[in-house]
């Protein structure tokens, strides 16, 4: 079967849940209210309260029952960590800074982020001093190592300790550490007005085949500052050879190209902010959503105007399951920033994936009134999402057009508009163009030999197109299909049924694929488990037609209509 097509649409060990409610943030009012109606407004009573808020991810109305039950019993240390856990999460950091887990009862885990909480808050009101003091030795220990020690330098240089600042942090084994805190380390080397050390690590960053965006943007504008405008522009050239659609790094060379102010060196709590990306990225990474949820609610208390963060914690929030925290975030990023494009792109596909596509186009469309291609493209997305494949197609060409090289996924895209529309040759032009420029992308494969097949069309080219795509991921239920249903427009049910069945473990809510399966399972002669498929059909929510197929198939009790296998067709 084919899968939809998108173009642009295109992560806490020791901490409970996330930061809002899935119906959106609870404001103080409302939850001292809920509060006040607890069982008994008894301290345990509070405490399961809190408990069942945690769960939920309601962490504001959270710190609020177990505020409570703390204030009615005061001597459960659980509850003092449970409010500061809830208070990091909700972002609360004032809050949670006062109160830290205190005492021989606090958990070792919560006094260990307590004091990376305590820091990032005195760094905020500038006690660099007192954040200094909080990271010292292995009292910031697993698993905020990596963020204490990228985090230390910062404040030292906010504490006046600047050759403390310039030693560059090291944590054992940990290549993060290395790379962040190198990162770090020239940054300050140039606030010490060390050019030359501040350009050696700069340089060691980018030496990769491919150094990441940040690195080159923090070097681009350290040149840039320098005076050394062209180097900067060769500097993002090199960068856009292998990420030609990067906005941030487009944006950079602009401001370089058109001889604009170069960026102004970072201030030391956007430093000490960047230093707990890194961390953060990690964890959204490795699918450790709270935790990174508790390092970006520490990235934006340091520094609200880290765009990219916003993007971060929209994306996590997402992942949890509240919609509404995940658009406040995307709301976030500025008109200006090279990430408001992407974050405009994702709220809309929030309002997409509940539903709501009015209010989806809606936001696609003005993102697309300012002319941004990418803009553009997502909403071509969208349309496409929608079934309005014409107008998709009409804005595909457009782009098409203005391209000098256009990528493949334009082809790709406007061919699948034109196949949603009926209009096959143009389709299968744009399709084979697209493989012509990409010729082992799965969903390429998969969408051209699957459309083949459906049409009993050069069926051997056909099979070995999905072949290849099921051979790059075999836990596509979509392309496994596609191969199942190669075999059967062949005439080899015994296969197709043996395919289809695996497609049908892989992706069991899929209403083409068990529409399939009953169809082999017919021409196999297993009638009563065809007729159970096509029974199953009905429940999927499955198009028009192919409910009235399936229908249509039930009441006469014939099977699938048409010849059993496909005809021959000249160039098989």
């Amino acid at each position: 079967m084919r899968s939809a097509f998108l173009i642009f649409a295109a992560p806490l060990v020791l901490l409970a849940a996330c930061a809002t409610s899935p119906g959106g943030p609870t404001t103080d009012a409302a939850a001292k209210s809920t509060a006040d109606e607890a069982v008994g407004h008894s301290a345990y009573g509070l405490f399961l309260a809190g408990e069942g808020a945690m769960n939920d991810g309601r962490n504001r109305e959270a710190g609020v029952f177990y505020d409570r039950a703390g204030a009615a019993r005061r001597d459960e240390a659980l509850l003092r960590e449970r409010a500061f856990t809830a208070a990091v999460l909700a972002g609360e950091m004032q809050k949670a800074a006062a109160l830290t887990p205190l005492g021989d009862d606090a958990s070792e885990g919560a006094v260990r982020l307590a004091r990376l909480v305590t820091a990032v808050e005195a760094i905020s009101q500038g006690k660099g001093k007192v954040a200094h003091d909080q990271l010292q030795g292995e009292a910031v220990g697993f698993p905020h190592r990596s963020a204490a020690a990228l985090l230390g330098p910062w404040a030292a240089a906010m504490a006046g300790d600047v050759e403390g600042s310039l030693v560059r942090p090291a944590v054992r084994g940990d290549p993060l550490v290395d790379y962040f805190g190198q990162l770090g380390q020239a940054f300050l080397f140039e606030r010490a007005k060390r050019y030359d050390e501040a350009e050696t690590d700069f340089k060691a960053l980018v030496s990769g085949a491919s150094p990441g965006e940040m690195v080159v943007l923090a070097y681009g504008g350290f040149l840039e500052r320098r005076g050394r405008r062209d180097d900067a522009i060769a500097l993002y050239d090199r960068s856009l050879t292998g990420s030609p659609n990067n906005l941030s790094l487009q944006a950079a060379k602009a401001r370089a190209a058109a001889k604009k102010p170069a960026p102004p060196p970072i201030t030391l709590r956007e430093g000490a902010a960047q230093s707990l990306l890194g961390p953060a990225a990690t964890m959204v990474s490795a699918k450790q959503e709270q935790l990174a949820l508790a390092y970006l609610r520490l990235v934006l208390h340091l520094d609200p105007q880290r765009d990219d963060a916003w993007l971060m914690l929209g994306d996590v929030m997402s992942l949890m399951g509240d919609t509404e925290a995940a658009r406040t975030a995307y709301g976030k990023p500025r008109p200006t920033s090279p990430d408001y494009v992407a974050a405009r792109a994702k709220l809309a596909w929030s309002y997409q994936n509940t539903k709501d596509t009015e209010t989806a186009l809606k936001v696609a469309r003005e993102a697309a009134a300012s002319g941004h291609p990418y803009a553009r493209l997502n909403l071509a997305d969208l349309l496409r999402a929608n079934e309005q494949y014409a107008e998709s197609a009409e804005l595909v060409t457009q782009l098409i057009a203005e391209a000098k090289s256009p990528d493949w996924r334009l082809y790709y895209a406007r061919g699948v508009d034109y196949e949603r529309l009926n209009r096959w040759p143009e389709a299968e032009k744009d399709l084979e163009a697209a493989l012509k420029l990409e010729a082992d992308e799965p969903e390429l494969l998969n969408y051209l030999g699957y459309s083949w097949i459906d049409r009993g069309l050069r069926l051997k080219e056909a099979l070995g197109l999905v072949e290849k795509a099921v051979a790059s991921n075999p836990k596509s239920g979509a392309m496994t299909d596609s191969l199942g249903w190669a075999y059967y427009r062949l005439g080899d049910y015994k296969k197709a049924v043996e395919l289809l069945e695996s497609a049908v473990e892989l992706e069991a809510g899929e209403p083409e694929i068990n529409d399939h399966l009953g169809d082999a399972y017919w021409r196999v002669g297993r009638r009563d488990e065809a007729q159970f498929q096509w029974r199953r059909v009905l429940t999927l929510d499955p198009p028009v037609k192919m409910k009235a197929e399936a229908e249509a198939k039930l009441a006469s009790g014939l099977g699938p209509a048409g010849p059993a296998k496909a005809p021959k067709v000249a160039g098989q």
